[in-house]
């Protein structure tokens, strides 16, 4: 018979994901077949799923974590924000539409039943589903047509346990508070409670845990001291992004300017992960340095939007003065769009409809287009060889004389562009820097040395992580909370 509990925080980036993903191997290793599900996500960081849709970048790792590939059922509300009020939803993978914040509460009557049908599709033939909520249940203002957190579990009788946060401070008011707010129906959920992310020695929280239980009446289910090699996990949440890049002050130095919409910037890691990388996020008010080496434009959930505040920043000269310069510059997915000379939006996908100027540095033009490109890819890098996979995640197509000089071959085809003088390249490839093989042969191109292994420091970190949870938390009990849902 299936189980499921459900991990919900105090407050957004308590760490929420990554003890899912601990949790998910701890309890794999022991046996059980486990299935990490969130009912909404709100993130620019997607994964490619096998059925061919796109969920959480966390979800995606999650599953990683319990031994099985992604599927759209385990994140069936993702909403990509596009604009400060507007996002994108994609329902069980696909585009379902756009919305705006105010608008927002009124449609997730219409999602729930979306919600509850991918949950019960993956919970079937499980051990355990392990939810994520999202945010925070205090959010009262957000509780009646709530999807993410206590609506989800009062809908399907799935116990909670809150997850509080010691880093940011006030931990025990975040937990008792939460409580506070609550209504009756919903605070009977809530069958225990953890904290996360303590620095030091634990033992100095002792009064406070034994406070926390008193003033709930929930138990503890441990303090989890902090995971010093978080980092080294694929991260979902943009304000983790400064933490990708480490500069190290000498190596291949490469740039990336933090713009406003950007998306899937787990495509650093590798790269960051390496010794002889120095990769630096460029702030908005920063120059772009120039001594870089490679100037990098990872991916963007509105192009126009960033293309606009590239300008707006002056890292347009930027760039073109570091190509005249004889430095690289690489463009992958929106940033290999924004290299191009022009991108066309006639159906005002992502605003009023129109024609932009690109950066021209590419001879490449661009069409986005209503249909999404979600695919799974592999294949080889012309130049060396070597093997690399990865995966497409786009609502544009880009032609012109440069994509005649493709620099990968993938399985759906030639891919990317390259100008004439070598500088300048691009691609919608997300995950290529993953590939041991190929990152190796890129780093090589500029006397570096690739020195890690990823897809197994990722494996080892997981490891690590569940390690961590059975020494800190006490996974016997949070286990036997666990019930059998309500379908």
């Amino acid at each position: 018979m299936t189980r499921a509990i459900m991990i919900q925080g105090t407050g957004s980036n308590v760490g929420k994901s990554m003890i899912v993903a601990g949790l998910a191997r701890a309890y794999t290793r022991r046996g059980l077949t486990v299935r990490p599900f969130k009912p909404q996500n709100m993130s620019n960081n997607a994964a490619v799923t096998v059925d061919g849709g796109e969920i959480g970048r966390a979800q995606a790792l999650q599953a990683r974590a319990a031994g099985v590939a992604p599927h759209t059922d385990m994140n069936p509300v993702l909403l990509k924000p596009q604009t400060n009020t507007g996002a994108q939803i994609i329902v069980q993978g696909q585009v379902f539409g756009e919305q705006e914040a105010r608008d927002f509460g009124a449609a997730k009557d219409k999602l729930m039943p979306f919600v509850l049908e991918s949950f019960a599709r993956l919970a079937e033939g499980c051990h355990l589903v392990l939810i994520e909520g999202a945010g925070s249940p205090a959010e009262t203002n957000l509780r009646a047509r709530d999807i993410a957190n206590m609506g989800f579990a009062r809908a399907t009788d799935v116990p909670v346990v809150l997850m509080g946060d010691i880093d940011r401070g006030g931990v025990i008011a975040q937990i008792v508070g939460t409580q506070a707010v609550l209504d009756d129906a919903d605070k009977v959920l809530i069958k225990a409670f953890a904290i996360n992310k303590f620095r030091g020695d634990v033992r100095l929280f002792d009064e406070g845990r034994d406070d926390t239980c008193r003033r709930t009446g929930w138990p503890c289910l441990g303090v989890i001291p902090w995971f010093a090699q978080a980092h080294k996990l694929p991260a979902e949440d943009v304000a983790d992004l400064p933490a990708r890049a480490r500069a190290k002050g000498d190596g291949l130095r490469i740039v990336v300017p933090h713009l406003p919409r950007i998306s899937n910037f787990d495509d650093l890691d590798p790269l960051a992960a390496e010794p002889n990388v120095d990769l630096t996020i460029i702030p908005a008010g920063t120059p772009l340095p120039a001594d870089a080496d490679i100037v990098l434009l990872i991916g963007s959930k509105a192009t126009l939007a960033d293309l606009a505040a590239l300008r707006h920043e002056g890292w347009d000269v930027d760039i073109a003065a570091h190509i005249r310069r004889g430095g690289h510059v690489l463009g992958l997915c929106g940033g290999y769009q924004i290299l191009g000379n022009t991108i066309s939006d006639p159906d005002g996908l992502e605003g009023t409809p129109g024609l932009a100027q690109g950066l021209g540095h590419l001879d490449v033009d661009t069409v986005l287009q209503p249909r999404k490109t979600l695919s799974l890819s592999q294949g080889t890098h012309l130049a060396s060889g070597a093997p690399l996979s990865g995966y497409e995640i786009h609502m544009g197509h880009t032609t012109g004389p440069d994509c005649d000089h493709a620099w990968l071959d993938l399985n759906n085809g030639p891919q990317g562009a390259v100008s004439p003088n070598g500088l300048v390249q691009g691609c919608y490839l997300h995950g290529l820097f993953s590939s041991d093989a190929f990152r190796a042969a890129w780093l090589a191109h500029y006397d570096q040395a690739a020195q890690v292994a990823y897809d197994q420091t990722v494996e080892d970190t997981l490891d690590s992580l569940a390690d961590h949870l059975e020494t800190h938390l006490d996974l016997d009990l949070l286990l036997d909370l666990a019930e059998t849902p309500r379908f």
